[in-house]
């Protein structure tokens, strides 16, 4: 089929192409001519275009090019003229002096007039930034030929610094279209309050006093004017006056004094009164500054007045109180949310801070008190652990606690529910530490302690089972975090509470006995949560097999005695496991009486008749588990090595060296359990089924023949391997003809060896050689249906069972 177009069509193609290529020609050259009018005009209104041969698009913009000429510029003329006055000032005289003073001022400060006129702002600015250079100049090269200053060097300098900062404030308000003069008067306005402090003689305080009162009247500055310029000049000002006053209050609070808590209180209040004025990130940092300072203040009050070993507790008082404060209700209502978040923030880090302080005595001052093992003596345990006494650490602790328990931890409005999750969280950890502690802190009789500790186990296991008081008023998903940490704290008190309870026979058997039917008491009522049944059970196991072991230790059992009386808990465990089948408690159970059972086995090692027995019954309590579905894949197994091992730690007890005897008691249980899953599933090889029997059975013998002079041994040997491949012909599997096949070759082997020996030693030296290549010979000549009749016997082999 001919797709190509006649000629009259193609002809008109050609015209509607050719007209639309003109029409695009015609608009291109309308647009080519209103680019090059555009062009025309920009070149016209930009004076800075690049000149001097250079060409567009280079690299700098004509913007920077202008900024570093000008910077590069009146740099210079600063050098020169500094050099000027240091170098050639004594050359004149005073007229001449007082002309290059006058002269070149008020030409410097006046040149930047004239050219913001002509709309130059970037020269002005640079001849501005000259200028006020040259009236720093001026004031130095006065100081250098004027009479000695009265105040000395530091009382000239305030008063120069003064005078500039109110000259270069004046010309920047004068001159309007300059931004350098008032950031630079700002910065000149920080030197002469901390110069004439210095200049009259004042200690460091008067210095930081000096510094805060700067940084108040720069915060005023910044709150009161609106050029962006100068506001963050006077924010960076403020920042680096008022902070290292601050940090000189702080470090001479340590040393306590009243003067310099007034000087954290005065910044306190500043920093509160700036919080308030402002908003957003800075408002919440002047309010962590505020409530630094009033800990800081606070605390160094407390020192001067307090003992020693409550200054610590004070500051963590004095840091709660932010806290407290905004979270009074009529005060939340009239407080900035930022201030409120920055008062809290700062509250909580300074609380926690004081908590790495308070927290280690009250759980070293009960390590401390470690007794010996039954011995009934009642370690004292010392007062004072690190910098703070026991009853100050409780003090403090339970304060944070109350703190975190009341939401007042958390500012309104920030956080989330994940945050205050975490305090009360954090309020139940920090409550059970006071608790155990109080015993100790009180001076309580020994026999209170445990008592005290096995009833904070009991209220954090409640809190873990019901954890409804202690989240009350949050989400659901609360449950589970405080059910964590209530079950955590309950395991470390527990710990606690059985150390503690070493100290006599009658409390560690009182103690473990609780223990375990606290954990049991959880497990049962653990309600939905299936990890807290578990674990509250395995608690349970552990204290209950303690129970026993030291029950009989207490009654005077050797240590292998008190193995044997550690397999109740395993048998006792195996039975709740086959009632809680199907519980999430039930695995976790039997797993946790396993390990007591395999601590009983460790302690019976040194008596190998008592090893035998613990054995045997631990392979009792693993067959009687077995008969359970869901447990034959592992404790069958585990059932028959148990068997296995107490027979032959009794035959060794016996002496006996047979191998046969070790041997057949694996061999014999392996073939019926093989023989009986191939007749369950005929798909079994024979190498699953019958391999491990009949190499447990076969290869131990074997090798004792090789090392057996007699002829018995061998002769059964042989005859077994020869009905074992006489079965596996007969029934065609693989396992049988191969392993007992082989076997009966070796025992062959070993019993023609003599006569072969015999016949190579009566033979010349050079038969072997001669034999083997003749052998070489024939295999060679007839490898083809060698190697033929290999792969057929490979392929029988194969297709057996």
């Amino acid at each position: 089929m001919d797709s190509l177009p006649s000629p009259a069509q193609e002809l008109v193609l050609i015209d509607r192409e050719l007209e639309r290529l003109d029409a695009r020609r015609s608009w291109l050259l309308a647009r080519r001519t209103w680019l090059l009018g555009v062009l025309r005009v920009e070149g016209a209104q930009a004076p800075d275009a690049p000149g001097w041969g250079g060409r567009a698009g280079g690299e700098a913009s004509p913007r920077g090019v202008r900024t570093a000429l000008l910077t590069l510029g009146g740099t210079l003329l600063a050098v020169a003229a500094l050099a000027f006055t240091l170098v050639s000032w004594g050359a004149l005289g005073i007229g001449g002096r007082t002309a290059v003073l006058s002269v070149v001022t008020v030409v410097a400060l006046g040149v930047p007039v004239l050219l913001l006129r002509r709309g130059l702002s970037a020269t002005a600015e640079a001849v501005a930034a000259l200028a006020l250079v040259l009236t720093l100049l001026d004031a130095l090269a006065l100081y250098l030929v004027a009479e000695p200053w009265a105040w000395g060097a530091s009382g000239y300098a305030a008063v120069a610094a003064a005078l500039l900062a109110v000259v270069w404030a004046g010309y920047g308000l004068l001159v309007r279209g300059l931004r350098a003069p008032l950031p630079a008067a700002v910065c000149a306005g920080q030197l002469p309050p901390v110069l004439a402090v210095v200049a009259l003689g004042g200690d460091g305080q008067a210095v930081a006093w000096a510094l805060l009162a700067t940084g108040a009247a720069d915060a005023a500055l910044a709150l009161r004017v609106r050029s962006a310029a100068v506001g963050a000049s006077a924010w960076v000002a403020a920042a680096l006056t008022a902070g290292p006053a601050l940090l000189t209050g702080a470090e001479a609070s340590l040393r306590g004094g009243v003067e310099p808590a007034v000087l954290l209180l005065a910044g306190a209040v500043l920093g509160t009164a700036v919080a308030w004025r402002v908003s957003g990130v800075g408002a919440v940092a002047c309010a962590v500054v505020a409530a630094s300072a009033w800990t800081a203040a606070g605390g160094g009050l407390l020192r001067a007045v307090a003992p020693a070993a409550w200054v610590w507790t004070g500051y963590v008082v004095c840091a709660a109180l932010p806290a407290v404060a905004v979270a009074v209700r009529p005060a939340t209502r009239v407080v900035p949310q930022g201030v409120r978040r920055g008062l809290v923030w700062a509250s909580d880090g300074l609380m926690w801070a004081g908590l790495l302080v308070a927290v280690p005595p009250l759980v070293l001052v009960q390590a401390a008190r470690v007794p010996e093992v039954w011995s009934g003596a009642v370690p004292a345990g010392p007062a004072t652990v690190g910098p703070l006494a026991v009853w100050p650490a409780v003090v403090a602790v339970a304060l944070v606690a109350g703190v975190l328990v009341s939401g007042a931890a958390v500012p309104a409005g920030a956080g989330g529910p994940g945050v205050r999750v975490a305090a009360r969280c954090g309020a139940l950890g920090l409550g059970a530490l006071v608790v155990c502690a109080l015993p100790v802190a009180a001076g309580l009789p020994y026999a209170a302690v445990p008592a005290v500790q096995l009833l904070v186990v009991a209220a954090l296991l409640g809190a873990a089972v019901r954890p409804g008081p202690v989240v009350a008023g949050l989400s659901g998903a609360a449950d589970a975090a405080v059910a964590a940490v209530g079950f955590g704290g309950a395991v470390a008190a527990a710990s606690t509470v059985a150390v503690q309870g070493l100290v006599t026979e009658a409390a560690t058997l009182a103690v473990l006995g609780s223990l375990a039917a606290l954990f049991a008491g959880a497990s049962a009522v653990g309600g939905a949560r299936p990890w807290l049944r578990a674990a509250s059970a395995c608690g349970a196991v552990v204290a209950a097999a303690g129970f026993v072991g030291a029950a009989g230790a207490a009654a005077g059992w050797p240590v292998h005695a008190v193995a044997v009386a550690l397999l109740v808990v395993p048998g006792v465990t195996a039975g709740f496991g086959a009632r809680l089948r199907g519980d999430a408690a039930g695995a976790p159970v039997e797993v946790a009486g396993a390990a007591v059972g395999a601590v009983a086995l460790v302690l019976s090692v040194g008596r190998p008749g008592v090893l035998a027995l613990v054995l045997g019954l631990s392979g009792v309590i693993a067959a009687a588990t077995a008969v359970r579905p869901e447990r034959l894949r592992v404790a069958g197994p585990l059932a028959a090595v148990l068997f296995v091992a107490a027979a032959w730690v009794r035959l060794a007890l016996w002496e006996v060296a047979v191998p046969e005897a070790y041997a057949l008691p694996v061999a014999v249980p392996a073939l019926a359990v093989g023989a009986l899953r191939r007749r369950r599933d005929a798909g079994v090889g024979s190498w699953v089924a019958y391999g491990p029997g009949l190499g447990a059975g076969l290869v131990p013998s074997l090798c004792a023949v090789w090392g057996d002079a007699g002829w018995v041994r061998p002769l059964l040997l042989g005859a077994v391997a020869l009905a074992v491949t006489l079965v596996g012909a007969r029934r065609r599997l693989q396992a049988p003809l191969v392993l007992g096949g082989g076997v009966l070759l070796l025992v062959a082997l070993h019993e023609l060896a003599p006569y072969v020996a015999q016949v190579v030693g009566v033979l010349p030296r050079w038969l072997p050689p001669a034999l083997a290549g003749l052998v070489l010979l024939v295999v060679g000549a007839t490898y083809e249906r060698r190697l033929r009749e290999l792969r057929r016997l490979r392929e029988a082999v194969g297709r057996m069972g």
